[in-house]
């Protein structure tokens, strides 16, 4: 009897959703690689989009194994956001040390140095995201900020909802973190096309997105970069509701 043919593994002959081009990417999990850093002794970071990219800021995954972090306070010279997928993680910033459990997050001011620890027994992750600051005349500079994801503001429209997390219509900030949520079979009422640039990480669910002209199927822990103006619609597929934590730069001239 004939053996049937086994499928071939992602990656080989049309399996491969990772997707590249000028103005959007769509990057699942598995495909980014390791990075490692100094300064960062045993963290792992996945760089999910940089200006190497063409983005205007810096998005990554962080893997911190137990009793890993900075090797002291850190000052790279931009703004930063982290925002916690798994474990406990310290962030001690400006005397002041927070510990943040999943949906925990921190906004640290450009400028301001800080120090992150796993202070758990488990692996910890986190979303980082870094940006060079971009000041407004008159405009008074953001400070410290820390929260989760159970206290923040939430704004519902129907099937869609929002947690709103960082900058909303906050002139001091020139970027918000927001995490968007869909229910089984809810959409985004158009297609966008807007000034904005995005970040986006798949928390939970699944969904079909349109960019450009293409849809793409996206799954947990996927990567999406959105540059600005590219048309994106999404709807939310699969049993649950479909999350995404989402970067876009706000409240700042284009000229």
């Amino acid at each position: 009897m004939r053996v049937p043919t086994p499928n071939p593994p992602p990656g080989i002959i049309g399996h491969n959703r990772s997707m590249l081009t000028p103005n959007y990417c769509v990057f699942p999990a598995e495909g980014i690689m390791d990075s490692l850093l100094p300064n960062w002794p045993g963290c792992i970071i996945r760089f999910q989009t940089s200006r190497q990219m063409g983005a205007r800021f810096a998005q990554a995954l962080m893997i911190l194994p137990p009793g890993a972090g900075s090797a002291g306070p850190v000052d790279d010279g931009v703004q930063a956001f982290l925002y916690v997928q798994a474990g406990t993680i310290e962030v001690t910033v400006e005397g002041a040390t927070h510990s943040l459990a999943p949906g925990g997050y921190a906004y640290v001011p450009q400028g301001t140095p800080y120090a992150l620890r796993n202070a758990g027994a488990e692996e910890a992750r986190a979303i980082w995201v870094r940006k060079p600051y971009q000041p407004a005349a008159g405009v008074a500079a953001p400070k410290v900020i820390t929260g989760h994801r159970d206290t923040a503001l939430r704004e519902d429209s129907g099937p869609r909802w929002r947690l709103c997390l960082l900058g909303l219509r906050e002139m001091p900030m020139d970027f918000e973190m927001n995490i968007m949520c869909y229910a089984p079979g809810a959409h985004f009422w158009c297609v966008e096309t807007h000034v904005m640039e995005h970040g986006m990480v798949m928390l939970q669910g699944q969904a079909l997105q349109l960019l450009g002209r293409d849809w793409h199927e996206l799954w947990t822990g996927d990567f999406t970069w959105m540059g600005p103006y590219v048309p994106q619609q999404i709807y939310a597929t699969g049993n649950e509701a479909c999350e995404y934590l989402l970067y876009k730069d706000v409240n700042r001239d284009v000229i």
